[in-house]
Order: C-alpha cells, then structure tokens, then sequence
C-alpha cells in the first residue's frame, strides 16, 4: 500500500477535531441554541444532557420557583403543587400530565422519554414556603411522580422532605406508585411531628398483568400494598388511590373490592378513587392502549371522550356511591379527614393474609383462603366479562 504524504509534516493528515471545532455542530449533549423557541420550550432545549437510561434522556431544568398554584374543574383538595421531576418515566398509558411536555413544544409521547429534574430544589421550596401562610394544603406529585426511577439517584424528592422537616404548620400529600418512598420514612416521620402529612399509594388494580399493561414501569400492586403496611406500621397516614378508574377495565365492584381487601389488609387509613380523567393530549396514547388489549371497548372510549376530558356526572355519581360503599364494607377511612390525623394510633403489628400476592411466606391455605385468592387471580376475568355492561353504563 502507497504511503500519504501530508505538504504539511507538522500537521496529520486526518485530524481528530474538538466538538468546538466543527462549525454548525453542537457540543455533545448540549442541543444547539433555537433562536425560534422562548420561554420554558428554549430552556428545555437547551438544557445539557445529564445522563440516560432504557430509551430515556435526563436533563437538568432551571425553575424560580418550586410550588406552584393549583387552578382545576376537578374540585381538588390542595391549592398548591411541587413537581420536583418534569416527565415520568413510569410510562402509564392513561396519564392526563402528557400535556406538561406541550409547554416546552414537544410531544406527549417525550413525557415518559425525556425527563426534566428541577436544579436547586431545596433551596427553591425554602423560599416559597416563607411566602404561604400556615395550613396551606400542597401536594407533591401533582403531575409527576416524585419517586420515579431518577429519584433513587438525584435524592431532590428527599431534598424537599429536609426542607418540609424544618417548617410545621402546613398540610402535606405526597402521591406515588413507587416502593422508593420507604426510603424516606425517617424523613416522613419528622415531616409528620409538625405538619398534618398522608400519603397516598396509587394502586389501579390488584391484577399484575394488566398493571403491568398499564404502567409499564411502575413497581407491581403487591409492592405498592407492601409500602402502604411499611407506612402505617411506624404511624403514618398512608392510603390507597384507586384511580383512575376505567369504564369496562378497573370499574367492576370485583375489581374495586380486590384493592380494598389489600388495602384493609395492609392497615390503609383510607381508600379513594376516582374516575378517568383523559386530555385530550392523552388520548392517542391511552386509545393505543385501549386497541390493544381492549379492543372491543375501543369505539365506546372514542364517543365518551370525544368532546369531553371527564365522564358524565352520573357515572362519577354511581361510582362514588359503589366505592363508599365498598370503603365501609372494608371499614377503610376518608381521604381528607386531616383533623384526624394526629389522633390514629400506631398500630400493631399488621397480619398479612397468607393468600394476598405480598405475604412473605404462603403457609398452608385453608378453603377459605384458597377461594379467596381464586377470586383476586380471576378479577381481571370477570372485569373482561363485565365490560360492555359498564361502557354502557357509563354512556
């Protein structure tokens, strides 16, 4: 082979260029400045890349603030917001939050894609917090959950907690599906001496498959009911979410009465549900979702959320009367009884019925118990028999 001979000895004949060096190229894992985008849209765009993981991008995001105000239809039961992360890698086909990535001119499908983590979170809560009066309801997980995967490694979730521990005074919700917050519990206790803190665990269905179908990365309902004992065990008011509840998919009574039974099992304070509630942002993904493993409900979604983001109030009538009826069954408490909260006892030692799916051990199942679990193993079944019976019912 002939050798190349550079006319310029000193220099090689094919240099190995800098980032800064390559004219129109951006520096790696800095996006190029858009002089087009503005605002929130222009700082995401910009924002370097701080690391990656399965098909997701992390990105740091400067805010001013860390609290936000709460303005929704929905009659929520807090006025002001933390998201400590934009985005959520927890990828749950019915999240109505996909429309949070629109602020910054993407697409609902980069809401479980490209994670945003707030910068300076700590600091931020410390200056909002001296600028709201005593009582003031926040929440915490609003849009995002405060403990998804990135949570582990950041800590900002925990962050905020310190801050919360050094101020009394306010009420507090923390909103999760994730088995991290057991991390935090010596945080949570030392939020809970001076300010009136629940939690709520967010568990749609006992059925793995389908919660697997559902939210594809967040941890199995037997984990989260595992949380929720872990919670209560040390004082705690911890509760369960079973929301949303979806027409002809997690609405049946059996499939309600299987959560309520874990949940009663796990010594939940309390037990809320709520029904779908699907921007329209939402919808291409959740309808995918629907065609897939629903198809036979596809074009009864289509029509009931076609003009609206919310079911008819008949349905949200008939289903709250079937859920309070279900709570008192399972003597399970309110979700907003804050002025109770200091008065709940420790409890003692939980007993873990052997045939829920997060016992510890599976000792020898009696009849009973045995019928008991072939009824929590077949909701899914009579949820699927019973779905065209509650589409039309929620029509």
């Amino acid at each position: 082979m002939a050798k190349l001979h550079s006319p310029f000895p000193s220099l090689p004949i094919f240099p190995i260029l800098q980032p800064s060096q390559l004219p129109g190229l951006p520096l790696a894992g800095r996006p190029e400045k858009n002089p087009i985008l503005k605002g929130l849209a222009r700082t995401a765009a910009e924002a370097p890349l701080d690391s990656t993981g399965c098909l997701t991008e992390y990105r740091p995001l400067t805010s001013r603030t860390i609290v936000n105000k709460v303005t929704s239809n929905r009659g929520l039961p807090f006025t002001h917001g933390i998201n400590p992360y934009r985005g959520c890698e927890f990828a749950c086909r019915y999240c109505y939050a996909r429309y949070t990535h629109e602020f910054m001119e993407m697409t609902p499908a980069d809401f479980e894609r490209k994670i945003y983590f707030k910068q300076n979170a700590a600091w931020l809560l410390g200056q909002d917090l001296r600028r709201l009066k005593p009582e003031t309801q926040i929440a915490i997980g609003t849009a995002t959950d405060p403990y998804q995967p990135l949570e582990r490694k950041l800590k900002i979730t925990r962050s905020l907690l310190e801050v919360f521990a050094r101020h009394s005074g306010f009420r507090v919700g923390i909103i999760t599906k994730s088995a991290l917050i057991s991390r935090d519990i010596d945080l949570l206790k030392e939020v809970a001496k001076n300010n009136r803190l629940t939690v709520h665990i967010t568990v749609t269905t006992m059925n793995a498959k389908l919660a697997r179908q559902l939210e594809p990365r967040a941890p199995r309902p037997d984990l989260r009911m595992r949380t929720v004992a872990e919670l209560r065990e040390v004082g705690l008011r911890a509760g369960v979410m079973c929301s949303p509840l979806m027409p002809g998919i997690t609405d049946s009574a059996s499939s309600i009465r299987a959560v309520a039974r874990a949940a009663s099992a796990a010594g939940a304070s309390f037990l809320a549900a709520g029904a779908l509630f699907l921007k329209p942002c939402s919808l291409p993904t959740f309808l995918g979702f629907v065609r897939e493993h629903f198809p036979e409900q596809l074009e009864a979604y289509k029509r009931r959320y076609a003009g609206s983001a919310f079911v008819s109030s008949a349905y949200r009538e008939r289903m709250a009367a079937l859920v309070d009826q279900i709570c008192r069954e399972f003597k399970l408490g309110k979700r907003h009884m804050y002025e109770d909260s200091a008065k709940e006892p420790i409890p003692q030692v939980i007993e873990i019925q052997p045939w829920l799916p997060f016992a510890p051990s599976r000792a020898p199942q009696s009849q009973d118990t045995q019928s008991q679990a072939t009824q929590i193993q077949g909701t899914h079944n009579q949820d699927t028999q019973n779905q065209g019976i509650s589409m039309r019912a929620a029509s």
